[in-house]
């Protein structure tokens, strides 16, 4: 592929393609081929200008050598990624306002007025068509004012005031769909499924292999804790499913071979073999999409108060009308009041105020599942922290194996990995990156794996029993102990490290020492999440109490609670709401689940485990807990600007009406002064909430 390079700095290149028109399928096309290589972090695909702005880690050299072999016809892309990309609805709804901008303008300048008014007219029965709708059903909503405006309009003959109020109707509910349109499927899309690699059954082994490699009769083998990849039925095995993702509904259900299950849902107990019905993946996003729009999820409690005010002020607005007129006998001053209400910009602005916060979270790698989670942030005075995983790195490592038996370092790091690789856990990852540094190999060398929450793994080798997992697991639960002559070595185990207890028949075989470093910026996140008005900081987790205290003294929080299981989190977090708390958790492992469910906003880490993503319903997918600040800021700022929208609606459109019942506006310049401060107001609530140096120069789409 042929480019030419626009600009660069270190780690940021912006190229521009070589072609006549880069078609929305190619752009797409581009962006998912980049945003699939491991140096690339993040890109952005301009297909007007076919300029291509890439942010990347690594060698430019390797970048540049990239892009140079680069060719549309070699990249095999699923189809919904086209299909659902959101780019030819951009484009589409901008055609959209651009034809009506120069309709309307046009007309003025080319038609006659007779013309203009026989088409004004035309077009006015739409309008009050829905205000008589709305007279039959018995109620008294913003339509039937629009239509009284209009409607006035035409019957006085003033046909430019009713081509003017009809005209700023229709951008403004062009704006409106498209911003809702866009959120959602950016949400959609945010929502949907990146699984690159899967568990399938070959020859009687369990083996792991590319996603894109699995078709449609295949059979995948889905452990307890992972998500379901695709759409399929249950082959073996049973297990509970948590469909929260799709239904909503929070309780598993049970599984059993013959019936279905769908991607995104996640295996909260017991392990599956699905047969593939679906490989594409848009079942989901399209269940996703028809989940967001017909869900109350989206809508926060002050944007529902917004509506429900908005319909309300309506009988004053036309109660106002009549006064008017009746001590006035005033056509003019009583048609200027009709001509503003204070409906139009309430429905309108609080909406895109909380859909474009929607919107600009995900571009700092923040998924919010619906409006009243981040209205639950900006309330929030509470905040709950695990602290594996979560406080600490994401990728902690193994610094030490330390054999108690007749089994070797090695191999007791062999036997740990193998049984550790099948669960998502951030010290399981650890394990077997660890193996897979000392290149030790293995085939699947054990039975069927049980995972206990919040305790560790069981499973058979040689028909010997084999466990690993916490000291109160393997020493308590399980009954295992210490030969007599490792008894020294055993209580001289580092104290800085987290230790997993692996044991074979009953006999402690190794120790593998594990440090789990504390994020640098976790300190930090804690005081600056206090300064945007957070006041209690707590940490849980099922560590010692002498690595939790350490932990909590570091980060300095308020409170912290050691060797807690999952369901005294819950119970933790549905106490504080009782006494009045907004709370927020913090999480990323399946322990943390109940928590997250409880919560007021759960806030998962997207490395963690599926279960705790799916539960959740804020995902961070940025790597540095920093991002929390930026996401109480973003909701922060969302209550901020709904507060100061509503003043400036209400003082805008009482001083229209003041200025009309005084007889210094005509009702032609209050319905433009009025729509027009409306059309502001609800560009205005479009616009990012933070700053663009902190946004980095991120532009909207549109």
């Amino acid at each position: 592929m042929k480019y030419i390079i626009k600009h660069e700095i270190k780690g940021r290149l912006r190229i521009h393609v070589m072609q006549k028109k880069m078609t929305y399928a190619e752009a797409d096309t581009f962006f998912w081929y980049l945003n699939r290589q491991d140096s690339v972090t993040d890109v952005k695909v301009y297909e007007r200008t076919s300029d291509i702005v890439i942010c990347y880690t690594g060698e430019r050299s390797a970048l540049v050598r990239m892009l140079k072999r680069f060719q549309y016809e070699n990249v095999n892309v699923p189809e919904n990624v086209i299909r659902n990309s959101g780019r030819a609805l951009n484009s589409s709804y901008k055609e959209k306002v651009i034809t009506k901008v120069l309709l309307h303008y046009g007309s003025r300048l080319l038609l006659p007025y007779p013309v203009r008014a026989a088409f004004a007219a035309f077009r006015s029965f739409k309008y009050i068509s829905a205000g008589l709708h709305c007279i039959r059903k018995g109620k008294i909503e913003v339509p039937l004012l629009d239509a009284a405006a209009i409607g006035v309009s035409v019957i006085r003959g003033d046909f430019n005031t009713a081509g003017s109020v009809m005209f700023l109707l229709e951008i403004g509910e062009l704006l409106e769909e498209w911003t809702h349109k866009k959120s959602v499927g950016d949400l959609a899309r945010s929502m949907s499924l990146n699984i690159k690699k899967v568990w399938t059954k070959r020859d009687g082994r369990e083996i792991l292999i590319r996603t894109d490699q699995i078709q449609k009769g295949d059979i995948v083998t889905v452990h307890m804790g992972n998500v379901i990849p695709f759409d399929g039925e249950v082959f073996r095995g049973e297990g509970m499913v948590n469909q929260v993702s799709l239904t909503g509904e929070s309780m598993p259900v049970h599984r059993v071979r013959g019936q279905s299950v769908y991607a995104g849902t996640v295996v909260e107990e017991g392990e599956l073999d699905v047969l593939v019905k679906a490989v594409s993946g848009s079942t989901r996003f399209e269940k996703i999409v028809a989940m967001i729009e017909d869900s109350e999820k989206l809508k926060s409690s002050m944007e529902s108060r917004a509506e429900h005010l908005a319909d309300r002020l309506v009988p004053y607005t036309l109660f106002g009308t009549a006064a008017v007129w009746l001590l006035t006998r005033n056509v003019t001053k009583a048609l200027s009041v009709l001509m503003v209400d204070f409906s139009c910009a309430l429905k309108l602005a609080m909406p895109l105020t909380v859909l474009s916060a929607i919107r600009e979270a995900d571009v700092y790698g923040i998924t919010v599942k619906g409006g009243k989670f981040l209205e639950a942030v900006a309330e929030a005075d509470t905040v709950v922290f695990d602290k594996t995983g979560t406080l600490t790195k994401a990728k902690p490592k193994v610094k030490a194996v330390i054999p108690f038996g007749d089994y070797p370092e090695e191999e007791a790091l062999r036997i740990a990995a193998c049984l550790e690789e099948h669960f998502p856990h951030s010290m399981a990852k650890a394990v077997v990156d660890a193996a897979k540094k000392r290149k030790l190999a293995h085939e699947e060398m054990h039975s069927k794996v049980e995972y206990i929450v919040a305790h560790g793994i069981s499973s058979y080798i040689d028909k010997k029993k084999v466990v690993i997992g916490s000291s109160h697991f393997v020493f308590e639960d399980e009954g295992c102990a210490v030969r007599p002559e490792y008894q020294e070595r055993f209580e001289r185990l580092p104290k800085e490290y987290s230790h997993l207890y692996l044991a074979i028949e009953h006999e402690l075989t190794a120790v593998i020492c594990i440090e789990d470093p504390l994020r640098k910026e976790a300190a930090n996140m804690i005081k600056a999440l206090k300064k945007e008005g957070i006041q209690k900081a707590v940490m849980m987790t099922g560590d010692s109490e002498k690595t939790a205290a350490a932990v909590a003294r570091c980060v300095g929080v308020d409170e912290y609670y050691a060797e807690v299981l999952p369901e005294e989190k819950a119970r933790f977090v549905e106490m504080e709401k009782a006494y009045g708390h907004r709370v927020i958790m913090v999480g990323d492992g399946i322990n943390d689940s109940p928590a997250l469910s409880a919560a007021d906003a759960g806030i998962a880490i997207s490395d963690g485990a599926e279960l705790a993503r799916e539960i959740a319903d804020i995902t961070v997918t940025a790597e540095d807990l920093r991002e929390l600040v930026t996401l109480k800021c973003l909701a922060n700022r969302m209550t901020k600007r709904i507060r100061e929208n509503y003043h400036q609606i209400i003082g805008m459109n009482a001083g229209l009406i003041l200025l009309g019942v005084a007889g210094v506006l005509q009702p032609t310049a209050s319905a433009l002064l009025h729509n027009t401060s409306t059309l502001l107001i609800s560009l205005r609530s479009m616009r990012n909430l933070l700053s663009e140096e902190k946004n980095g120069g991120n532009r909207n789409n549109f």
